[in-house]
This record gives structure tokens, sequence and C-alpha cells, in this order.
């Protein structure tokens, strides 16, 4: 665990791409297949179950040094998490030392930490003490975070896939299409996903293709472009989703890499229509059988997780797989011809499903209409239609554009809507944690009721920048009204414009809304809190933007 300890401190100390990609590489080019697998599914977070919580760990840690319960309490708030707590601690409380520890990263994952976790009370704080006092003092903190899941590491997906891909001397979108479908840490996982690509052997049916990924429109790089160049389509708000027919199986992938099937036995069925070899790339929605739109994104959530959904679940919120890509047909991988062949190819599969498959009555499988468009100057009132049809804005790919690994910025550009706003009282806040564990960066805000009261309707995190988050803290300290454990209840006085990608009833929350994904637009401190909108004013955003279902959605 050493070397993979060290490698975490030269990624978090490293700003630059190519030293990160030559230090992960120098380690996989190092390491026993074993550790590799372990290491790269942790980088990769696809490792992260919790084994004991962080409250069990300040337990033993408080039973065995004799340290206070407020001292803990006082440095954790600074530090903002057990595991980090601890690991500074640890060298302050004069622990009788203990023989060195130096196991493999592999031994750790695969049997000493299962097995401290399987022990009782008694033995599991003994071997957790033994351990701490074993290990160097950097490789505390790592064990800590290992043991709790909490293990991440700032370094993104696609530079390990790289490093991986210099090791092996094989092409990233290789690497990447082998590491889809999940990667079980094994030496025997490590050296096939390493092998040359000859040797290598055949790709489970499972396994889905990378995700091509579109970027944030940068107008003045497309309006340089020939207009007729580009299929235009609106931008679903569901869940990005790759549907496999290969080998008489039906696979069902979301974009973070979850098998699905279960949660949609409907579109499992439908499936069983396809060719074989047929991989669909699209969006997962919830669309009634006649419906002129999507359902929007509320009761598409009620479906997700479902493993078994029931009789009743399956009527009120019937799914629907909205076809934009055809990647695979036949069994021939299809993603390096042109866009504008993967559509034809695409539309003509379409029309040869029967028609309780495909028709928009039916709802099952419905294709991604393209929407015309005469030049530039017409894309904002086209982007302004999105709504009336429950989108969330736009897709502009390039006709010529393969399908590619990732973002490649220039071929696929989203142009989204602008967020809902309404401005809100600041009503709660609490401490955030990490490096924020010391300031109050975790805020509730209320909208005014109808008899002149503010209800809470929102939560929000991020949005304000440093100097404005440091402010914002030393004005909650002094206007502090009431306390509630962690959270601190303040004088209803400042005033912020809230953005957020949809609203839906819930009587679950006191406002009777739902918000999605709140954040903080601007800091209104020429507002009063008088000024602040109320719940009417969410309530007829809302059914403005859907009247007929009762429900917004915009992402």
């Amino acid at each position: 665990m050493q070397v993979f300890a060290e490698l975490i401190e030269t990624l978090e100390h490293s700003s630059g791409t190519r030293a990160r990609v030559a230090a992960l590489a120098g380690f996989f080019r190092a390491a026993d297949p074993a550790d590799g697998a372990w290491a790269l599914a942790l980088l990769l977070g696809k490792r992260r179950r919790r084994l004991l919580t962080g409250r069990r760990l300040r337990q033993i840690a408080l039973e065995r040094s004799g340290l206070p319960d407020w001292l803990f309490d006082a440095c954790h708030a600074q530090v903002g998490d057990s595991a980090e707590t601890i690991a500074l601690l640890l060298p302050r409380l004069a622990l009788p030392p203990a023989p060195p520890l130096a196991l493999p990263l592999a031994e750790w994952m695969g049997t000493r930490l299962p097995a401290l976790a399987a022990l009782e009370d008694e033995p599991q704080a003994n071997a957790v003490l033994d351990i701490w006092r074993g290990l160097p003092e950097g490789q505390v903190f790592l064990f800590n975070k290992l043991l709790t899941g909490g293990f991440r590491v700032g370094v993104a997906a696609g530079l390990v896939t790289r490093a991986l891909a210099e090791v092996a001397g094989l092409e990233e979108a290789e690497l990447a299409h082998r590491l889809m479908g999940g990667f079980e840490p094994s030496p025997e996982a490590m050296e096939a996903l390493l092998a040359p690509l000859e040797d290598g052997a055949a790709a489970p049916i499972s396994r889905p293709y990378p995700f091509c990924l579109a970027s944030p429109l940068e107008l003045e790089r497309l309006t340089a472009t020939d207009p007729a160049g580009w299929q235009v389509e609106w931008k679903w708000d569901g869940i990005r989703a790759q549907l496999i027919r290969r080998g008489g199986q039906t696979f069902l992938w979301s974009r973070g890499e979850e098998l699905i099937n279960g949660s949609f036995p409907e579109l499992e069925g439908m499936a069983e229509r396809l060719a074989p070899g047929t991989v669909l790339d699209g969006e997962l929605t919830v669309w009634p059988a006649g419906a002129s739109q999507p359902a929007g994104f509320g009761p598409l959530q009620r479906r997700l997780g479902r493993q078994k959904p029931g009789v009743a679940l399956l009527r009120e919120c019937p799914a629907a797989f909205i076809a934009y890509d055809l990647l695979e047909l036949m069994g021939q991988d299809l993603r390096p011809e042109p866009l504008g062949r993967r559509r034809a190819a695409l539309e003509d599969l379409v029309r040869g499903l029967p028609e309780a498959v495909s028709t928009p009555a039916a709802g099952l499988l419905r294709l991604s209409p393209l929407l015309p468009l005469g030049g530039w100057e017409a894309l904002e009132a086209l982007r302004q239609q999105a709504r009336s049809v429950g989108a969330e804005g736009l897709m502009l790919k390039a006709l010529d554009s393969a399908y590619g690994v990732g973002r490649r910025r220039g071929l696929w550009w989203k142009h989204k809507l602008e967020p809902m706003e309404l401005d809100a009282v600041l009503l709660y806040a609490q401490a955030g944690s990490g490096r924020r564990a010391n300031l109050y960066t975790d805020y509730t805000f209320g909208l005014w009721d109808g008899e002149g009261r503010l209800v809470t309707f929102a939560k929000a995190y991020s949005g304000l920048d440093d100097g404005e988050i440091t402010e914002l803290d030393r004005w909650i300290r002094r206007h502090t009204i009431e306390r509630f454990g962690p959270v601190r209840a303040v004088e209803p006085l400042q005033v912020f414009t809230l953005g957020f990608e949809g609203l839906q009833r819930s009587p679950r929350h006191r406002s009777g809304l739902a918000v999605r994904f709140p954040r903080i637009l601007r800091w209104r401190r020429d507002r009063t809190a008088n000024s602040a909108d109320s719940l009417t004013s969410a309530v007829a955003l809302l059914e403005d933007l859907t009247p007929a279902q009762g429900s917004a959605t915009q992402r």
C-alpha cells in the first residue's frame, strides 16, 4: 500500500496533466497485476463500499486514547472528516508502537479490510488500533478512507485511461471500451485489460460502448459553420442509456455504468424485437402512451432503483426509450461511420419494427425527431420551444462526426434552456466538510406562504465564490437566532436568487414542492426579505411550464 499512498500524494500535489499521466503510467508499469487492479478500481471510483462508519472509528479512537469527546469534536469541526481527524490526532496520542505493516494493496482490499469489518466489537477495536499503531503516519488517513468507503482522488477517469493506454500500447478508445460495464479487480482482469489487441479475449456481449458526450455550446464557433452540416434535436430530460441486444439477451446500461434491466422490464421485452447485434444510444424517459411529451423527470425517478416495479407503478409511469443513435447493427460497429449514415440506418431500423413497438401511441421505442433549422438566426427561437415539448434545450451534432469517446469539443454541442429563477430568503446554515469544514456553506432558503410566513423551499451549497462565502459566514455567526445541533437559524434578512432545473409537487416537503438541482445564482444585496418570491410564484411557474401535467422539469 506504500506505493499506492505515494501515488495518491503525487496526484494530489500535481496540477499538470502530463505529470499526472506520467505518475499513473509509472505506477501501473511497476505494479503487481493484483495491486494494479485494485488501484484502478479505486481510482475510477468503482470500489467505495463502506466497511466501517466514521462514527465507529471515532468511537474506537476515543475509547482507546482517553481523548475527551469535546476535544475530538472541536478538531473535527475544523477538519470536517472523521478519518482525517483521527489520522492527524494519532501521532499526538502517545500510543505504544506496533510491528510495522507493509502489506500489498490487494491484500488490504481483498482480505484484511473485509475480515476487519466482520469482527465483533472488542476484537474489532483491538484490530483497528493495532493497524493504526503499525502504519506509517502517511498511510493512516488512506487506511481510514478505504475502510469507510470515503476514498476519493481528484483525477479524471480520462487521465487514468490515457495512462493505461500508454502502458498497454493501445488506443485510448479501446481501453475506454474495455473498461465499460464494470471492472472487477483481479490479476486476470488486469492482464486482460492490458492485453494486446490481437491477443485480447472477445468482449463480453453485455459490454456497452463508451458514451459520446456533448460540450456546452460555444455560439461563435457554431455560427461560423454552415447550418446544413448539423443535425438538430431536442435535448431530452431523462437518463442517458444504451440498449443492447446481443446473443439472445438484452442489456440496458445507464451512463453511470449501471445495469438497470430490472427497473424497466417493458423495455427488456420490447428489445426482443430488435435484430441480433443491435446497440441503441438514447434517452430513457417516462412517456405515457398517447401523450404528446414525456412526463418529466419526477415520474422517471420513481422507477429508478426499483428492481421489480409493481403493476401499479408500471401503469402509472410507463417507460420509453427515445433513440437518437445507432452504434451497432447485426454485430457491426457503426461508430466510425458519419452521423448522417448512422441516422439513416436508425430510421430504417425503427421503420422495420412492429407498430406496437415503435409508433408514438405505443411509446416503448421512439425515434428522436430531427428539427428544421433554416439558419442560425432561428436557433434561439427554436430553443425556447423546448419547454413546450418537455425538453431541456437543444442538441446540435455535426453530420460528418463519428461517434467518439467522451467529449470531442466542436462535434456535439448542447444548448440548454436558462435555469428557472426565484428570489428566496436565507433561513438556516450548516458548516460544510473538507476544506470548508469551519465555514457555513450549506444553506436552506425559504419562500413566503399565503399567511405571511417563510416556508423552507430549497437547499443549496454552490454558486458563491470564496470571498462571498467568507463574508456570508461572518454574517451568519453574527446573526444566529437559534441553534439545532450543527444547524444555525439566522435572521431572515438576506435574499438570494436561486436557479434550479425542475419543480414537481411533493407532499413530503413543507412547501409542497420538490426542487431539482438548486444552486445560488446571485446574492441580492439590493433586495429586502419582504420582496422575495412566494410559493404562489413557484406554483405559477410550475403550472405555466407544463399546465397539462402539473409538473415542470428543466435541466
